[in-house]
């Protein structure tokens, strides 16, 4: 039988270089869709999946990630005192919203070695990796569309998405083939290739249901020519030796590690405010004329 996958982790070790320089200061995790921290829009995916702890891969400086989710009693009782009752309500929902633990990467090794960090927290169960520079906007969220394919084949499962032929050597690439709708046999990966060397233009998205056995097969990897740790070689083991699903996912991805996804996230999700719908229409619609 299946085991039921309860625990996730996110790894927010990462310097955030490619929106610097806000995120010389401010962890980019934290940095808002449209007045909700990024993290929480990965954590509230959590939750809407089912998933029970977040297990978050934390490095120095991003202590403020984990207090994002932790009670503020000082900010709870100003709110209390003021009757600003919807603010509060807002603030200890955070608090409230899930069980979460920090294990701390002490050197930025790669990916991969940020999953290994879990090990033991994780224990000998499967779980999920969420990758907060990808936001996913879906009616069924990213997560528990994952979760559907795993529960359901009982095999590991990546979300994978068709990118531009000039796009290929930024992603791992999938190499498989299509034996069923939107699923797909992985045979091989191959991290950030050239396209010319690229076996397909299907990349690896940030969501990866795993089974406990990638934790053996992660002390195994050795570390490529920058000193890391990469998960792609895990997984292309993983797909050798046992096997691995490619699902394509349903909904719309942003990478909120790049400017121009940070600010589509913002235009797509503030669309969706009633609040602040029609008065951001009305400004796209100016500025396009």
């Amino acid at each position: 039988m299946t085991k039921k996958v309860t625990k996730a982790v996110v790894p927010v070790a990462g310097l955030g270089t490619r929106l610097l320089p806000v995120t010389k200061s401010v962890p980019k995790e934290l940095l808002p869709i449209v007045d909700v921290p990024a993290i929480q829009v990965i954590v509230q995916e959590c939750v809407k999946s089912g998933i029970e702890e977040v297990i978050f891969i934390t490095s120095r400086g991003k202590g403020q990630i984990t207090d994002h989710f932790d009670y503020s009693y000082e900010l709870e009782s100003i709110l209390a005192e003021r009757g600003k009752t919807q603010e509060l309500e807002i603030v200890r929902n955070i608090g409230e919203m899930i069980r979460t633990v920090a294990v701390r990467q002490k050197k930025p090794l790669g990916l991969g070695h940020a999953i290994l960090c879990a090990k033991d927290v994780v224990g000998d169960e499967p779980f999920i990796v969420l990758l907060p520079d990808d936001i996913i906007d879906a009616e069924v969220p990213g997560a528990r569309q994952l979760l559907d394919v795993y529960e359901k084949y009982g095999q590991g499962v990546v979300s994978v998405m068709e990118v531009p032929d000039d796009e290929v050597d930024r992603y791992g690439i999938v190499d498989g083939e299509e034996w069923s709708d939107g699923l797909y046999r992985v045979r091989m990966l191959v991290e950030k290739p050239q396209f010319e060397e690229a076996p397909s233009n299907l990349a690896v998205i940030g969501r990866y249901v795993l089974p406990p056995i990638i934790f053996d097969y992660l002390e195994d990897v050795r570390a490529d020519d920058t000193g890391e740790v990469q998960l792609t070689d895990a997984l292309a083991r993983l797909a050798r030796e046992r096997a691995l699903v490619g699902y394509k996912f349903e909904g719309e991805r942003h990478d909120i590690g790049d400017r121009i996804g940070l600010i589509t996230a913002n235009i797509a999700f503030g669309l969706k405010r009633p609040e602040l719908r029609d008065r951001l229409q009305s400004y796209l619609r100016e500025i396009c004329d």
